[in-house]
């Protein structure tokens, strides 16, 4: 993973040595995701800047990726899990110039419809392709927006996409997020949407069973493509479900390498894991009985409040976002990747989106019904782009740490979201598996961990790190912030006026990166409160006065269930 940069719409009369150079600058302000290598393209309609993390064919890999003939140039921020399948079937012959997973997507361009060969693509990019030739520029991003990508028009009217909004913040007055799963075409002029599952529809999964082993091989798979790498990997391990049957599906495969088959031994055939904690935090105590349960090799680490405190501001410079949750559970993980990172390991994987899949939020507890549950489920996924996608991704490129997050798996989501959502559901008259949330995950991998860990109860990470730390913010934020101010929040912060002296706090470190108002338009609501959705609040309408994103505050759900 890396970023890209692109500035495309050049007149005749711009000055490509000025602009080339205004977009090295802008550029190198996301330099952190990409310190391996930069690459530039300069064409008379398009710069294109690349800052490259190495993680697949570190030798010959770097971009942007170019056509034998000069006439297509491609940066790309991911990962193409599928490429070898998909050069073996290309319909035409092509000259690939390296071993890069990504330079596939230049060989299907020349195969005609973006909207059918994007399909194909199981991986997690953002990309700008630029067609000499056509004079054409086509830019896309993944199903999901695991990988980071913004858009904007400079006062000239040139299009910029940037990975970061950082880099188009000074210079676009409409900077906003490019929408996952949609592709841009320069000659249209058209925004498309490319990804489009019939398991959005209840209507569609109405019935559908998916047995436990389907369930179970397909997040094996899943695991297994994304082991893809040529560098030193490792898994974040916070001791919690998710990340554990992540650990341990790839503890199972470490041994030997992705790229050829398993027919060779890893490079690095001992599985790293790592947890990051307050002394005595939940996370870290159950992170290590995973880890000896699983054999990995551990790495544990505490960090202090005071620590954590200092590390707000870039924090919250790197993730662009003022959403109380995001930056409560972005600071330990960005502590976190800076240790990895030190340890010279280049990318890790990650269990982000199964409580988005399985319903795993503790105020699905209170759905009514199969259908408003599903429901929920498609909201949840939609906004992974602005929250748990985000915070992944840019907290752990903030040091160059590459996640991955294998629940996310396109092939993946088709099994797990066509099962019909009453057999996600929490059902409190139940004595088995179904009385608790992700019951039906926790069953499909029955011996994989030791039971207190696959019937842990959810944490949120930012409460698993140690539960003082969010009541360490909470008093930080009520000594900086006064009454007077808070009560004024909204004549300060016309969109999305903070509602506690928390929100408040972050939201003014925020300005002082990003002062526009268009860049406060790209967080959406300004905060992430599970229970603040309108289906949750019809649910139970004591939702709908939370002002607390933690898991705490919903708890007494789970405490209710069970009674």
């Amino acid at each position: 993973m890396c970023s890209i940069f692109g500035m495309f719409d050049l007149q005749p009369g711009d000055d490509l040595v000025a602009l080339r150079r205004r977009a090295l600058e802008l550029s190198q302000r996301q330099r952190h995701r990409g310190p391996d290598w930069s690459g530039v393209f300069v064409d008379a309609g398009a710069i294109l800047v690349h800052e490259r993390l190495a993680i697949v064919d570190p030798a010959s890999g770097a971009q942007p990726l170019r056509s034998l003939d000069g006439a297509l140039a491609l940066a790309v921020n991911g990962e193409i899990y599928n490429h070898v399948a998909l050069k073996a079937h290309l319909q035409q012959p092509y000259a690939f110039q390296t071993g890069s997973d990504c330079e596939v997507i230049n060989a299907l361009y020349r195969q005609g419809d973006p909207g059918e060969w994007l399909n194909q693509l199981n991986g997690i990019f953002a990309f700008a392709l630029w067609d000499k030739v056509a004079k054409r520029v086509l830019i896309a991003r993944d199903p999901i927006g695991v990988c980071p990508l913004y858009w904007g028009h400079d006062r000239h009217g040139r299009l910029m996409v940037a990975s970061e909004m950082k880099s188009l913040a000074d210079d676009c007055a409409d900077v906003a997020q490019f929408p996952p799963g949609h592709w841009y075409d320069s000659v249209s002029g058209k925004l498309t949407a490319y990804y489009q599952r019939p398991w959005r529809d209840y209507d569609a999964v109405d019935g559908v069973e998916v047995d436990a082993q389907e369930l179970r091989e397909a997040f094996e798979q899943a695991v297994h493509r994304q082991l893809m790498t040529d560098v030193p990997y490792g898994v974040l391990l916070s001791g919690g479900l998710d990340s554990s049957l992540v650990a341990a599906v790839a503890a199972r495969y470490a041994r030997h390498r992705v790229e050829d088959g398993d027919q060779t031994e890893a490079w690095w055939p001992r599985l790293h894991s790592f947890a990051i904690g307050l002394k005595g935090s939940p996370d870290l105590a159950a992170a290590q009985i995973a880890a000896d349960a699983l054999g990995t090799v551990h790495h544990g680490f505490e960090y202090t409040f005071e620590e954590g405190l200092d590390a707000l501001p870039e924090v919250i410079r790197h993730i662009e976002s003022y959403d109380v949750t995001t930056i409560r559970a972005s600071t330990p993980m960005f502590l976190l990747a800076r240790r990895i990172k030190a340890m010279g390991v280049k990318m890790v994987l990650s269990g982000e989106g199964s409580d988005e899949i399985f319903g795993g939020y503790l105020y699905f507890h209170k759905a009514p019904n199969a259908r408003e549950f599903h429901e929920e489920l498609i909201r949840k996924l939609d906004a992974l782009n602005y929250y748990d996608c985000l915070r992944a991704n840019k907290s752990m490129m903030a040091w160059g740490v590459e996640p991955r997050v294998p629940f996310l798996d396109r092939e993946f989501l088709d099994v797990a979201m066509r099962m019909d959502a009453r057999y996600k559901m929490i059902d409190r008259q139940s004595k088995g598996a179904s009385r608790m949330e992700k019951g039906v995950l926790r069953e499909a991998f029955e011996g994989y961990l030791p039971e207190s860990i696959l019937w842990r109860q959810k944490e949120q990470f930012s409460d698993g790190v140690g539960y003082g730390w969010i009541d360490g913010l909470k008093a930080h934020a009520e000594r900086q912030v006064s009454e007077r101010e808070l009560a004024a929040a909204d004549k300060r912060f016309a969109h999305n006026p903070p509602q506690t002296k928390e929100a408040y706090f972050y939201r003014s470190l925020f300005e002082q990166f990003y002062p526009t108002p268009a860049a406060a338009e790209t967080v959406p609501g300004g905060k992430s409160i599970a229970c603040s959705s309108p289906a949750a609040i019809a649910w139970d309408a004591s939702f709908a006065g939370m002002a607390d994103p933690s898991g705490r505050a919903v708890r007494d759900v789970h405490e209710q269930a069970l009674t």
